[in-house]
């Protein structure tokens, strides 16, 4: 029987750029994931479709199975032979009960590692401008666990914390501050010494507020917190507003849902990450090359026959060369052939290859392809045109003078993750706009969300036949100036700019 093995995985504290490279190879391999609410939408975005997912809760007093039940489920599973991730959000060993996790399965000789996380108490006060350790104000700092249950005292020596002069850190307080605060001052803290609460750093619903020991419970009851959220008490916290720097990106707290197919790349979601979007990049659909495609083997194998191969997707693009490889015919075959591209995304894809598109259209749809290779090609010049399996018929309307092998070479197949809950997201107000680049995006997006109200999403599409699609389904929509990545992007921007000034 196969061994089972288990990998306690910190998933870091929101922001998906901070899990980390091991986490993420160990979670792509994953046979059974369980994952905490505290994990990330964006991070469990990344969990393969081939992996089992499990909820097992744990927020705030609020625990889908109790921690006993949870140990034995992840001790049965590794018995069973899988490759088990306990995906945790921050890190596993600080305040994560993860060395609990871990007894269970040295008493029972099963294998584990354990890969650490970006913890809160350092990320979410970089996020907010806020260094927790700084030689003109402090040279240590003490992570305390803010938790306790009603009624109890508190096993805290507030002393011996007020005496250290470090930066305080407590997790998991926000519903004792009042407690907290008061026992910092009964133990002799000055009233007027900074303190913050952060509220969700390092995402889109980021807050911040500074105050003093003696005043924070009340500037926090009057301005509203939501969980999760950290208390911090120093005088480091006077550095934020010098050194706040997130706030300062063009679309910092503005989250964005960026569909793609499986498997490929977002050009989209790199660019809105780096103009301080929180992006929540979720696969909608899969490509699913045709099976024994008798028609492109033998369209691959007689290239000569060709005077154009016009490409409508980075997809396609893929497939047609996997065939090629498969069938062992040599890319020089292809000596000789005109060959068009869709758009940029495609020409890039195109590029991987060494090859250069001789005609790409102003306008990025499949009309605008048509007419142009229409306006290029000879009257006796025929055409391959291997695409997906549920074309646009405006390409083939646009070259109805024209001898074309249309061969569909790969169909498209919605996906819906188990582990993010988009309809949810969108329904509390998680999800402040959707990035859609193309008419089948948006289809699968409906087809995972068939619930959904559309009206609730605002939805910026790439191009006309893109925002149809989206406007069919009931979703306020804007359309780019352009069909290309760098116009969406200045699109979103633009949604962002007016919904912050307009509330």
């Amino acid at each position: 029987m196969k061994k089972g093995k288990v990998w306690l995985v910190g998933a870091g504290p929101g922001d998906q750029g901070l899990f980390t490279i091991k986490g993420k190879e160990v979670l792509q391999n994953a046979d059974v994931v369980l994952y905490d609410s505290l994990v990330g939408p964006g991070v469990l975005a990344m969990i393969p479709d081939t992996a089992r997912t499990i909820n097992v809760g744990k927020r705030s007093s609020h625990h889908t199975m109790p921690q006993w039940k949870m140990n034995e489920l992840i001790l049965e599973e590794a018995q069973k032979g899988n490759r088990v991730v306990r995906l945790k959000g921050g890190d596993p060993f600080l305040f994560g009960r993860g060395g609990e996790e871990l007894e269970l399965l040295a008493e029972n000789g099963i294998p584990f590692e354990v890969v650490p996380g970006i913890t809160s108490p350092i990320a979410v006060p970089s996020y907010n401008g806020i260094p927790v350790t700084h030689r003109d104000f402090t040279s240590s700092l003490h992570i305390i666990t803010g938790h306790k249950k009603a009624g109890d005292v508190y096993d805290i020596d507030f002393h011996a914390l007020v005496q250290t002069k470090g930066t305080l850190v407590f997790l998991m307080g926000i519903a004792s501050l009042n407690d907290i605060c008061k026992g910092l001052l009964d133990a002799g803290m000055e009233p007027d010494m900074p303190a913050a609460v952060l509220q969700k750093g390092t995402t889109a619903r980021q807050k911040r507020i500074i105050a003093t020991v003696s005043t924070l419970p009340d500037e926090v009851k009057k301005q509203g917190v939501e969980t999760p959220a950290i208390i911090v008490v120093g005088r480091v916290c006077t550095l934020a507003d010098t050194f706040e720097w997130y706030e300062k990106l063009p679309l910092s707290g503005f989250r964005v849902l960026v569909t793609r197919p499986r498997g490929l790349s977002s050009d989209m979601a790199a660019k809105l990450r780096a103009q301080g979007a929180d992006v929540l990049e979720v696969p909608s659909i899969a490509t699913v090359p045709i099976e024994n495609n008798l028609k492109l083997i033998h369209a691959i194998q007689n290239l000569r026959d060709y005077q154009w191969i016009a490409f409508t997707s980075p997809s396609g693009v893929k497939i047609f060369f996997d065939q090629m490889r498969t069938s062992e015919v040599d890319i020089r075959n292809l000596a000789g052939l005109k060959i068009a591209s869709i758009g940029k995304g495609t020409a890039k894809e195109l590029g991987k290859y060494g090859l250069i598109p001789d005609l790409i259209p102003p306008r990025y749809d499949g009309e605008a392809l048509g007419e142009w290779i229409a306006r290029k090609a000879d009257p006796d010049d025929r055409i391959l045109l291997p695409r997906a399996e549920i074309g646009s018929k405006a390409i083939l309307e646009k070259l109805r003078d024209f001898a074309v092998d249309d061969i569909p070479t790969y169909h498209t197949v919605p996906l819906k993750s188990e582990a993010v809950n988009e309809t949810e997201l969108f329904e509390h107000g998680e999800i402040d706009c959707a990035a859609f680049t193309s008419s089948s995006g948006v289809k699968a997006f409906l087809a995972a969300n068939p619930d959904l109200d559309m009206s609730l999403v605002k939805a910026a599409c790439i191009g006309r036949q893109t925002q149809a699609a989206a406007d069919a389904a009931g979703m306020e929509t804007f359309c780019a100036d352009k069909a290309t990545i760098d116009s969406l992007l200045e699109l979103i921007i633009r949604i962002h700019d007016h919904y912050r000034q307009n509330g």
